[in-house]
Parts: C-alpha cells; structure tokens; sequence
C-alpha cells in the first residue's frame, strides 16, 4: 500500500491533499527517513507520525447528502451499509465539497449518539465501492475491527457477490459458471483506467449467468481478487462489458430506444434512460464477526430501482431466443 493511502484509512475524513503536505513536510517518516507520499509500505516498516489528529488543517466542508442511507446490518464492531448509486465513498481528493459516504456515516453516527440512539463512531473503511455502483459496503466502527477485516480482505476470508447487467449473450446455460483468470495492471495510455496485461497482478473472477436476454446477460459476479476496476475489466476483456459503462464499454446510459425496435418517445422531450450508472450492484457479502471469528455474518442489499426497472423492461421487449 502506498504511504498516502495508508494514512488516508488511518484518518478518512482528512483529504488526500493535506497528508501529502504534511508528508512532504517531514511530519511523516518511514523508518525514521523522509519518504514521498507515493512510497510503497512493506510489512516490517515503522511509520511514524508526528502530528496530533485533532490538530489537523480542516478540509472544506462537504455538502452533506441529502439522500436516504440504510444500515443493512451492524454490530458493536460492524455497519453494512446500502451505498446508493450517486454517491462517492469517501472525500474527493480534487474536490471536497462533493458529498460522501462517510461523511454520511459519521453524521449519522453523530445524530444518533445526540439523540440516544447508538453510541458514537468513527467509520473506517475496509474496502471501497466505484461511485456509480451500488449496493453491500462494510465499514469498520472500531480499530480491531479494521484490523480484522483489512485481514480478512487481504487473505481472501471475505465472500463478495455482485449482479451486473452485461451487453452481448454469455455463451454459458443458466446457472453455469466459469472463471476469468487474466492479470490486470494500469493502462499506461489513459489515466485511472486498467487493462489485461501479461506483467500486471494475477486476478481471477468467477462469473455465473443468472438470466439472459436477446443480446445482454444478467449475471453473478464472485471477484476472488480484489483488484481495481477488476470486474469492470475482466468482462470487457471477455466481450461482454457492463450494459452501461463509459470507460470499458461503449455506453453512458441505456434507453429504452436501445432495447425496443421502433420506440419513439413523446415528441418535444428529451428520452430520459432507464438506467445512467454503471449497471453493476454489490449484491451480498460475507464477513467473520470481530467477537467471534469462528461465526459469519451474509448481508444482502436490495437491487435498486433503476436496476429492477431495466430488466423488467428488458424481460418484456428482449426476451430469451426460443
């Protein structure tokens, strides 16, 4: 992990930003060395930190978001949270007025802990969602717990299944699986994007068809790696990119026009699309319990409207081929 994103988890809600400064300025060394904030940590290296939390610049204030946020499950240790489809994980490292999901979770945190309702907490993210998917995000609410399941990210202990709407029809039956096995690395050519490539990270995704279409699959996605974008790419590089995906596929949002021959929308008015996010839910997942390791907890999230909404329409003008 690199030196910026390890202090970015140890204080989520501080920018990017001001902990490079303060990297840069020395308030931060790597076995007692000057580092750059983009030096990679091996596992036997002794960050020290030498400024106070509670002295820390404060970053802009961020919009607050105005949406509904539902806990899907908590513990004293745990929160599973149902991430809306529109909403950013964490601060924007350009713009940090833009509203996010712990910013969310701790005025939530706060509001409850006022109120009676809940003890106070400091949400610490264990894993990250793309801000236009949706669906099942753990947090942890305390150190061990962060520990624990950055473990148990790290060792592969946790079970993570998405449902993603992809173009083209998977050459498999429903239900059948297979798995993708191709390394993925930076795309050298076009910033924050990711490609297979031969010296890139070994990465494999098990993907199973739940329901097909004329010309797009509704399918189980069970990432066995946890690389970047790994889903995203690893079904584009197969030929079946997400239905809506602008930077691996060839869509920024799916109309009915697209999918129903001879559609024509009410003269004088823009089409509104069907769905204008990625078409891709983090459906389930399944972690160990900080208390008790030996037990498990499976949370599901809700499949959102916009995407219940396509495949009703998709069932009813792009039926199976008979």
């Amino acid at each position: 992990m690199e030196l910026d994103e390890f202090l970015a988890r140890l204080y989520p809600l501080t920018s990017k930003r001001v902990l490079r400064q303060l990297v840069r300025e020395g308030s931060v060394t790597v076995n007692a060395q000057p580092a750059a904030p983009s030096h990679r940590l091996r596992d036997d290296e002794v960050v020290l930190i030498e400024f106070d939390e509670d002295e820390l610049p404060e970053a802009s204030e961020p919009a607050r978001y105005e949406g509904p946020l539902d806990l899907l499950y908590e513990d004293a240790h745990v929160a599973v949270v149902d991430k809306p489809a529109d909403l950013l994980v964490e601060p924007d490292r350009w713009d940090e007025s833009r509203p996010n999901l712990l910013e969310a979770l701790a005025a939530l945190a706060e509001t409850r802990a006022r109120t009676g309702g809940g003890e106070p907490f400091r949400p610490r993210l264990v894993h990250r969602l793309d801000k236009d998917t949706s669906g099942a995000l753990v947090v942890a609410k305390t150190v061990e717990a962060e520990r624990v399941l950055g473990l148990a990210f790290e060792q592969g202990g946790i079970d993570k299944r998405y449902l993603a709407l992809v173009e083209g029809e998977m050459p498999l039956a429903n239900g059948d699986s297979e798995t993708i096995d191709l390394a993925i690395g930076p795309d050298t050519k076009r910033n924050g994007r990711m490609r297979v490539r031969r010296d890139g990270k070994s990465s494999q995704t098990r993907v199973r068809v739940v329901e097909r279409f004329r010309g797009f699959t509704w399918v189980e996605c069970e990432p066995l790696t946890g690389r970047t974008h790994q889903i995203r790419v690893h079904l584009a590089a197969k030929g079946f990119p997400l239905a809506v995906d602008p930077l691996y596929g060839r869509r920024r949002a799916l109309p009915l026009s697209d999918l129903k021959a001879g559609y024509r929308h009410k003269p004088g008015q823009a089409e509104l699309p069907l769905i204008a996010r990625l078409t891709l839910h983090a459906f389930s997942v399944e972690f160990p319990l900080v208390d008790a390791p030996e037990r498990r907890a499976r949370v599901e999230a809700p499949l959102p409207r916009d995407l219940e909404r396509t495949l009703k329409q998709l069932a009813k003008v792009r039926p199976p081929r008979r």
